[in-house]
């Protein structure tokens, strides 16, 4: 299936009505065509143009828009994908609302892309599930310390609609004398990667469903940005429960004027784990990485670039945040905090 670009530009944003009534009066403005040279080739971004009262078509549709107010997203996008291997067909609904300091974004969960396309299906069917988060416009203030990303909170949520959820709930336990899937807590000693490891069934997306159906990324989702980044990296392909969006792995490097991906300071342990499963450091346990600033990003696995912080997917671990630099906020919490 043929990849389109997205490139939209937001203009008259307008807020007439209460945030989730308001009404769909913004605008898009052609720019058809629009080419930019990057590492010394040309490539072109075709145009969606579309009111507000229409629905954007997003499928398999890769993003170019880095505006990191989640305002400039103020529409409402669908899409038409299949789950690969119950061989089902889903209608994906995101709408992003913004207000004067917040923006509110409901979907349904379902991608912008076809999912449970590897070898085994998923244990659980793929089900709309609605969610509804707050974002805050455009933070620029650190918490005073960080948040790790844990079990009790969504981590982000991405512009497809699809929540991310970082953390397994699978480890290595002692009394069984092996790993198991289910059942850990977050503060397990030994708590499996779900990409790392291999362990789970995930689909070509770093991802797979819960018991009730979520759908839900692991790491890179391998969609929304491609390898063809424009002048300055990679698009925005979500935002972080505290707000920060969250770009594809493409960033311009101002040291050198290229751009490259981001790389993660995390770095594999030597030697072997000193308990539980016993063995090498391989990155199957998320306890088997260290952060040494040897990398591009910091902690969390976000850095600042022209003045504004993000988060970045990773080829290594973390592959997507590790924490959070901002205030989560509490829409995102799995139960109230």
């Amino acid at each position: 299936m043929q990849r389109n670009k997205i490139s939209t530009k937001f203009t008259n944003l307008t807020i007439v009505a209460a945030l989730l009534s308001m009404a769909n009066i913004n605008l898009l403005a052609d720019e058809a065509n629009a080419t930019h040279t990057h590492q010394g080739s040309s490539h072109s971004h075709d145009v969606i143009s579309q009111t507000q009262t229409l629905q954007i078509d997003i499928t398999n549709q890769i993003f170019s828009n880095r505006n990191p107010d989640c305002a400039a997203f103020d529409e409402t996008y669908s899409s038409q994908v299949l789950d690969v291997n119950y061989a089902r067909s889903f209608e994906g609904m995101t709408r992003v609302i913004a207000a004067t300091d917040t923006c509110v974004i409901e979907s349904n969960n379902i991608p912008n892309h076809d999912f449970n396309d590897a070898e085994r299906p998923f244990a659980n069917q793929v089900a709309e599930v609605e969610k509804n988060f707050i974002l805050e416009r455009m933070p620029d203030t650190f918490a005073s310390e960080v948040t790790y990303v844990s079990q009790s909170l969504i981590n982000g949520i991405m512009l497809n609609g699809v929540v991310i959820d970082i953390l397994s709930a699978g480890c290595w336990d002692d009394v069984r004398g092996d790993n198991v899937a289910i059942g850990c807590s977050d503060t397990a000693d030994w708590l499996i990667d779900p990409v790392g490891s291999g362990f789970f069934d995930e689909d070509t997306h770093n991802a797979h469903s819960q018991g009730d159906g979520t759908y839900h990324y692991h790491g890179n989702p391998n969609a929304m940005f491609d390898d063809n980044p424009g002048p300055n990296g990679s698009p925005i392909i979500g935002f972080a429960a505290d707000g920060y969006p969250i770009y594809g792995s493409y960033f311009l490097d101002d040291d050198t004027g290229e751009v490259r991906k981001a790389v993660s300071g995390y770095r594999l342990k030597r030697g072997v784990r000193p308990s539980g499963p016993g063995g090498r450091y391989d990155g199957f346990y998320i306890q088997d990485w260290r952060w040494t600033r040897a990398g591009d990003l910091d902690e969390c696995n976000g850095m600042t670039t022209d003045g504004q912080y993000g988060y970045y997917v990773t080829d290594s671990y973390p592959w997507l945040m590790k924490c959070f630099k901002g205030e989560p906020n509490n829409s995102f919490y799995k139960r109230a905090p």
